[in-house]
């Protein structure tokens, strides 16, 4: 790992208000708290949690030194805050803007992985305010039903929902909340699984594959915060060949898109036998019983050694990323 600067002043940055926001504050106290745990050990370093919600960011020059993300969603994951920081030139973990922005628009990911010849579920880009008649012309003639409903810019599972008819996708669409666009894929059914991307001595690294289960209707919200809602199984019982072509697939996804030092990305396993990439998340959650503490457990890495890994992230990154 990087050799970091003594006495760094770190800024975990959490909150705002995605509705996200309950995921990144558990992130937040989590990193904080481990950062804390290894001041002497790192330097003498201090480490202050920064709530958005409210701040003036041009104050935070003076404040800290590195900006360590534990902000999801909109705002915190889709490059806004990651441009700040630059214009600010105040060093953070993870993804540039590009990357940031690419992995939060749902649409624009998708697009820019089926090109490089990746398999995702075919899919319908809803931009907000388009007439639901349109919508469910191009839902009938291209995927039929049921299908899957998500927030193009959104995570956590919030707000998505699977649509049987034409009223189950009218009542999700319309309960939009802060989110305007949205994508509606193919239904599949199928694993959860996903794979997390860790920069470790500046080489990307690829850690075991975790999936989930869950007795819901799909892996929502709910299973993904209430762990009695699911069942973990982190390294995933899969034939040698599927787990190494989940990482190598996970790998790609986090160099197509230009991320930097850390991401996770999620496939669902169908019992066909196809892996399709959902999504990626270049902010990943911080908890201490995340899927990423999960997985990097599994790899003989522990919660604090991660969270090294993660904050050297901010000083390895190229003198320009886009």
């Amino acid at each position: 790992m990087s050799v970091l600067p003594e006495r760094l002043r770190i800024g975990v940055l959490y909150g705002g208000d995605s509705p996200e926001r309950p995921g990144s504050v558990a992130s937040a106290e989590a990193a904080a708290k481990s950062l804390a745990g290894q001041s002497q050990e790192l330097g003498g370093l201090s480490a202050e949690l920064v709530d958005l919600r409210g701040l003036d960011l041009t104050g935070l020059r003076d404040r800290i030194d590195v900006a360590l993300l534990a902000c999801h969603g909109l705002g915190g994951e889709d490059g806004k805050i990651q441009g700040t920081l630059d214009t600010l030139r105040i060093p953070y973990t993870g993804s540039g803007v590009q990357a940031s922005a690419i992995g939060m628009d749902k649409t624009r990911f998708k697009a820019v992985i089926t090109a490089e010849g990746i398999d995702t579920p075919r899919w319908v880009p809803v931009p907000a305010g388009q007439p639901l008649e349109i919508t469910r012309a191009a839902v009938v003639s291209r995927l039929g039903f049921p299908v899957f409903v998500k927030p193009a810019a959104g995570g956590g599972s919030l707000g998505a929902g699977i649509a049987q008819d034409d009223a189950e996708l009218g009542a999700l669409l319309t309960a939009a909340g802060p989110y305007g666009s949205f994508v509606v894929e193919e239904y599949l059914e199928g694993t959860s699984a996903t794979v997390g991307v860790v920069d470790i001595d500046g080489v990307p690294t690829p850690l075991p594959v975790h999936t989930a289960f869950t007795d819901r209707a799909f892996y929502d919200y709910q299973a993904k915060h209430d762990r009695s809602a699911r069942r973990e199984v982190c390294p995933a019982d899969l034939p040698p060949l599927v787990t190494t072509a989940l990482q190598q697939t996970a790998l790609r996804v986090h160099r197509i898109v230009g991320a930097h030092g850390v991401s996770r990305v999620d496939f669902l396993l169908t019992p066909s036998g196809r892996r399709p990439v959902l999504e990626i998340n270049t902010v990943p959650g911080l908890s201490g019983h995340g899927n990423l503490a999960t997985m990097a457990a599994a790899a003989g890495m522990d919660y604090d050694r991660l969270i090294r890994h993660v904050l050297a992230t901010a000083f390895t990154k190229p003198a320009y990323v886009p």
